[in-house]
């Protein structure tokens, strides 16, 4: 695999991980997203919630947590109050119902912000991998493996790899941050 490659895979699975982060963000809607990142403490270990329940949302201002063992739905329900998401569950026979409250302004600011610094820190991601990438480059120069042209030519490839995953990087940060200005 070429180093242009490695890099390309590094960048996409920055990329990727920009998205996971970015679901998990509230928006003035429900989402599965906003719980996918809360642990429960639950038969001795750490399970995600979506690994122990059945998570929809069946109206827009509604999640609904089905657990797939009724007996965890007390640990599942404190896990969220813990998580601090800024929404209380409420147990409700053998599901679990969060209500969405509506966003105000400050906290529509204060989603924005934190959209900006995820795609930020992708960003800071992307450019390490193409200083690493670089680095590896001109190593195989040093070790006389390449020659200057092909140098040239990866440094350039490399650069345009960048570019395209920190335009992705703003296109995904300006989606999400248009979604959570919606009311």
């Amino acid at each position: 695999m070429s180093i242009l490659d490695q890099t390309k895979t590094k960048m996409t699975n920055a990329i990727e991980h920009l998205k996971e982060k970015l679901k998990g963000i509230r928006t003035g809607r429900a989402n599965t997203g906003m719980v996918d990142g809360v642990t429960v403490d639950v038969y001795g270990t750490q399970m995600r919630i979506k690994e122990l329940a059945s998570v929809t949302t069946p109206e827009a201002r509604q999640i609904l947590i089905a657990p797939f063992d009724a007996n965890s739905k007390g640990m599942i329900s404190k896990a969220i109050e813990k998580a601090n998401l800024g929404f209380m569950p409420m147990v409700d026979g053998n599901v679990i119902r969060i209500k969405i409250p509506p966003m105000d302004e400050k906290m529509r600011e204060d989603m924005k912000k934190i959209c900006h610094k995820e795609g930020e820190e992708a960003k800071i991601v992307i450019r390490n991998l193409r200083r690493d990438s670089n680095e590896a480059v001109r190593k195989q120069k040093k070790d006389s493996i390449i020659g200057e042209d092909e140098v040239k030519k990866m440094e350039k490839g490399i650069q345009d790899l960048t570019d395209k995953f920190c335009k992705e990087c703003d296109d995904l940060v300006a989606k999400k941050e248009k979604e959570v200005s919606t009311i």
